[in-house]
C-alpha cells in the first residue's frame, strides 16, 4: 500500500522517455561524426547521462540507432527550410541552411558504412531524402528568385552536390571547414549575380 496523498509507482513519464531519445540521437550523431560507425554504444549511452539499458530500450541494435540518427538529422534540415524562409531574408535563408546541409553530410558521412549495409533499407531511404532535399533547396532558390533576378547557371540539387563533393574529397576533420567555406563562395556567386556587369569588367 502507499501512504495517503503519494503516487503509485509507476514508468517515468513519457516525457521522460522523449527526451532521454533525443538526447541520444544527439549524442549519437557528434559520437558518429566524430568516431564513424565505430563509436562506442556504452559511451553513447553514458554521455548521454542514461544507462545502456536505456539506450537498447529506443534503439535495440547499432543499425537501429544509426538509422534514427540520419532520419532526425533529415527531418531538422527538412524543417528548417521553412523556418529559415520566414524568418530571414531569401538570401541569409539560403545561406543559414547550405550550412546546416554541411553539417548534416558530416553526420552522414561519419555512419556511412552501416548506412550502406543497410541494403534495401537504407536504398529506400536515400532515394526519399535525396527527393526531399531537391524540394527544401529548391522551396529556398525559388523564394531567392521571387525577391530579385538571379542567373544561378545550376539546378539548386547542384548546389547540395557540390558540397558533398567538396565533404568527400576533404573527407577528415577538414572536410566540414571546406564545405563551409564553399558555402560562403556559392553564397558570394548568387549574391552577385544579379549585379549589372560595368564595362571595365567585360574587357
Amino acid at each position: 500500500m502507499t501512504k495517503a496523498g503519494a503516487k503509485p509507482p509507476g514508468r517515468k513519464p513519457r516525457a521522460d522517455a522523449e527526451r532521454n531519445r533525443l538526447r541520444l540521437l544527439e549524442t549519437a550523431k557528434a559520437a558518429f561524426a566524430e568516431k564513424g560507425s565505430d563509436a562506442s554504444l556504452d559511451e553513447i549511452a553514458r554521455s548521454a547521462g542514461v544507462g545502456p539499458g536505456t539506450l537498447y530500450r529506443h534503439f535495440p541494435n547499432r543499425d537501429a540507432l544509426v538509422l534514427a540518427v540520419y532520419q532526425n538529422e533529415l527531418e531538422h534540415l527538412l524543417a528548417a527550410a521553412e523556418r529559415l524562409a520566414a524568418a530571414h531574408p531569401p538570401i541569409t535563408a539560403l545561406r543559414e541552411w547550405l550550412l546546416l546541409f554541411v553539417d548534416y553530410l558530416a553526420a552522414k558521412q561519419g555512419m556511412r558504412e552501416v548506412l550502406s549495409s543497410m541494403d534495401g533499407q537504407a536504398s529506400e531511404v536515400y532515394a526519399s531524402s535525396s527527393l526531399k532535399l531537391k524540394q527544401a533547396v529548391r522551396r529556398l532558390v525559388d523564394g531567392l528568385a521571387e525577391h530579385r533576378p538571379i542567373r544561378l547557371g545550376l539546378e539548386p540539387l547542384d548546389l547540395l552536390r557540390a558540397l558533398a563533393g567538396v565533404a568527400n574529397v576533404n573527407a577528415g576533420p577538414n572536410g566540414q571547414q571546406a564545405a563551409r567555406a564553399m558555402v560562403d563562395l556559392l553564397i558570394a556567386g548568387i549574391d552577385a549575380s544579379d549585379r549589372p556587369v560595368r564595362e571595365d569588367d567585360q574587357r
